[in-house]
């Protein structure tokens, strides 16, 4: 068995097509959410990719403290499992990872070498079409069996698909789009141009649109090959992307709202196992760590105060594995989700209803008080638990936290 693992930087949930009912047009995406088991409520233990790679490699919450320095990572625990793993990145923060020496092989593409749209009908030239190349020649010669990570921060570093991509979501009678290759990042004005946010939001469909044609390139490929057969396929993201939702176009100060934690987890496995299945249990990156050494049925590893792994909801015999998952922001911002709330801990804090209010736009937290309040403290509680011991000894939450006021 194998697997390939595509992490896709500044990639949101609610941008990809029937993952989260988005407006753009993403038809290879809406097929493998058919082929696959779907995750709906992934979110970031950190928007910080040092921090965040331990969760991923080492199975270590963002927020827990003392990582041992002797904790195998993921891909040497697969080494030793006779596992050949490879990590491929176009970002040089990940390739320069103090972990990715652990990967048997260690693939950089090189940065965008031009900051301008690729001609029309040449997506080929694209900076994340020469990603996916390198991808397909790694795997020409790959040894059996595998893993390949892939970090590709191609969105959030450059928007060079053919105008073509972008012009299919304008209006006919709608001003042209910008012509530029470049990634927005600004905060807005108290009162912002809705238009200049809206074809900015194109712009980023656009790139949307390539990455979901080398997508479909990929897995024709692996069809072709005879390697989809055999090797499962994990689609994810290290961080979301801000459109206009909260002030912010990019990054900026990444602010804790789901825009940049809320990420898509698809997960298509050989033999079809768990396919055209969709979860609303809260998922977090160390997760996976835990559920690719389940795949391989890697038994002995080492103990993690969060992780778990996603093959008991896979295989259907739980519907959930937490109540709750933490995140940790810049300086002291912290964040907390249940099933029923989103508490972003920053100034009085604010708080939103979950699932119903997807981007978080209406700020209750000054009508319910006595739920923030105790959201505040089972974060608290969580993180003193993180010190201690693990996760799932902690309590269960009320249910007013867990399903929120009648």
């Amino acid at each position: 068995m194998n697997a390939i693992c595509l992490v896709i930087d500044r990639l949101h949930a609610g941008y990809v097509g029937a993952l989260g009912n988005s407006w753009i047009d993403t038809p290879w995406m809406d097929r493998l959410a058919a082929e696959s088991f779907v995750f709906d409520q992934m979110l970031l233990d950190t928007p910080q990719l040092e921090a965040l790679c331990r969760s991923y490699w080492q199975g270590w919450h963002a927020l827990s403290p003392r990582l041992p320095q002797d904790r195998p990572t993921l891909p040497a625990l697969l080494r030793a499992a006779g596992i050949t793993t490879a990590l491929l990145t176009d970002d040089r923060t990940i390739a320069a990872h103090p972990l990715a020496g652990d990967f048997d092989e260690l693939v950089e593409v090189d940065p965008p070498w031009r900051h301008e749209v690729a001609g029309e009908g040449h997506f080929e030239q694209t900076h994340l079409a020469r990603c996916f190349v390198q991808i397909l020649d790694w795997l020409q010669s790959a040894p059996r069996p595998f893993m390949l990570w892939c970090h590709l921060a191609s969105l959030g570093t450059i928007w060079d698909a053919p105008l073509e991509f972008r012009d299919c979501y304008r209006a006919a009678d709608a001003p042209p789009l910008p012509e530029s290759a470049e990634v927005p990042e600004r905060r807005l004005d108290a009162r912002p141009d809705r238009d200049e946010i809206l074809r900015i939001a194109q712009c980023y469909a656009g790139q949307v649109s390539l990455l979901d044609t080398c997508l479909e390139g990929l897995d024709q490929w692996l069809g072709e090959n005879r390697l989809a057969a055999e090797t499962l396929l994990c689609l994810t993201s290290s961080r979301g992307f801000p459109l206009g939702e909260h002030g912010r176009i990019g990054p900026c100060d990444e602010a804790l709202y789901g825009e940049l934690v809320h990420v898509p987890l698809v997960m298509r496995f050989p033999g079809r196992l768990g396919a055209a299945t969709r979860s609303q249990a809260l998922v977090e990156p160390a997760d996976l760590w835990a559920t690719l050494l389940d795949y391989w049925q890697i038994g002995a590893r080492p103990p993690a105060a969060s992780a778990a792994s996603l093959m008991p909801l896979i295989r259907g015999e739980v519907a959930g594995l937490r109540d709750r998952l933490a995140i940790a922001g810049r300086g002291s911002e912290r964040a907390l989700r249940t099933p029923a709330w989103y508490l972003r801990r920053v100034g009085e804090g604010e708080l939103y209803l979950k699932p119903d209010d997807f981007w978080e736009a209406n700020n209750v937290a000054l009508r319910c008080q006595e739920v923030v309040e105790c959201l505040q403290d089972a974060l608290v509680q969580f993180e003193q638990v993180l010190y201690s011991g693990q996760v799932a000894d902690l309590p269960c939450l009320s249910d007013v936290l867990l399903q929120g006021l009648e």
